[in-house]
């Protein structure tokens, strides 16, 4: 099992006279800087010339500049940007102005993991990963509380370079909630594993499948809605809260038993071997050359696959539902409001 490190295990002096520079002010740009600067950390953020997020950033009260003048006067630079851009951004931006003494931290594995970025020997390579978008790494700080966070050292040029991740995470919040240690290969290589497999690829796919298959039969495109994504959030819920035993508990018996006894009949041994697959493409780094080689091309599959997406009747459906249904969004920004159509970064 792992060892959790909360608060108690943080050397805070690590990072409190360190110059801190958020590389990035989308999701979790944002919300680390903010929460660097309410632990009294010395913050800013740096930014594309011509930036829409550059006002945002001010008007919370952060100092803004550009990439280049961020990292050269920054001794600690956290890259959040999309993984695709951040290799480019490191040679344009970053690396003429790394020092020895610095530290060159990310929120994901890809970059390092797949080589696409290397530090010179004298610059401490970390990783702070907080496991929650960014709009809860904000609130649940705020609220007093936290997200837990994932915390890995690519270098250690200084010796130091877990204390100061360790540091860092605690100031955005992550060990009032929980740290665990890891490696930037095992972070990249789940996190992508669980998107493709589970979160993202399986679910949508699981999703529209069944959405399809009730709509084939007959059944009305509502009402395959309801059952095949609109009450998916109730068992989310459930087993985020409990687990599977608590979502099993909770159900009906007659749900529970459809559950234990065809479940596998989804998830079968085929299943089971395209997992394995999709593991070992990334393992291998052929989904990363992948991926890569797509967005320098323009991104032409992405952009097909996403707009094919967009166009399935299970959204047409869904948005006439939804707006059916304003308490479910009530109160709250769409997630395209929250970055003001700039993107993900």
């Amino acid at each position: 099992m792992a060892t959790v490190l909360y608060e108690k295990d943080v050397d805070r002096s690590q990072i409190a006279d360190r110059k801190v520079a958020i590389l990035g002010y989308g999701s979790q740009g944002h919300a680390h800087a903010l929460n660097l600067k309410d632990s009294g950390i010395d913050v800013r953020v740096g930014l594309r010339e011509g930036s829409s997020s550059a006002a945002k950033a001010a008007e919370a009260g952060l100092r803004v500049m550009s990439m280049a003048e961020a990292s050269g006067e920054a001794d600690v630079i956290m890259l959040l940007l999309p993984d695709t851009e951040q290799g480019d951004i490191y040679k344009d931006h970053i690396e003429p102005h790394l020092q020895s003494g610095d530290a060159l931290f990310f929120a994901h594995g890809f970059n390092v993991r797949f080589d696409l970025i290397s530090a010179p020997e004298g610059v401490d390579v970390a990783m702070v990963a907080p496991k929650g978008p960014g709009h809860l790494v904000r609130r649940t700080y705020v609220e007093g509380g936290g997200v837990p966070c994932l915390i890995a050292v690519g270098q250690d040029a200084s010796g130091s370079a877990r204390d100061l991740a360790l540091a860092y995470a605690d100031a955005i919040g992550g060990a009032r909630a929980g740290v665990i240690e890891t490696t930037f290969a095992e972070e990249c290589e789940t996190d992508l594993f669980g998107e493709q497999v589970v979160l993202c690829g399986g679910l949508t796919s699981l999703v529209t499948a069944a959405f399809e298959t009730l709509c084939e039969a007959g059944y009305q495109p509502e009402v395959a809605y309801f059952e095949c994504l609109h009450e998916l959030k109730l068992i989310v819920d459930l087993m985020y809260e409990e687990g599977i035993g608590g979502m099993r508990y909770s159900i009906s018996d007659t749900a529970e038993y459809g559950d234990l006894s065809r479940g596998d009949r989804i998830i079968n041994e085929d299943t089971r071997a395209e997992m394995k697959r999709i593991l070992s493409e990334i393992q291998s780094g052929s989904f990363a050359d992948e991926w890569m080689s797509e967005s320098r091309s323009g991104r032409p599959n992405f952009l097909r696959l996403e707009a094919e997406g967009q166009q399935h009747p299970i959204e047409q459906v869904g948005a006439e539902l939804r707006a059916m249904m304003p308490w479910i969004s009530e109160g709250r920004q769409s997630v395209q409001a929250v970055s003001g159509g700039q993107g993900k970064e």
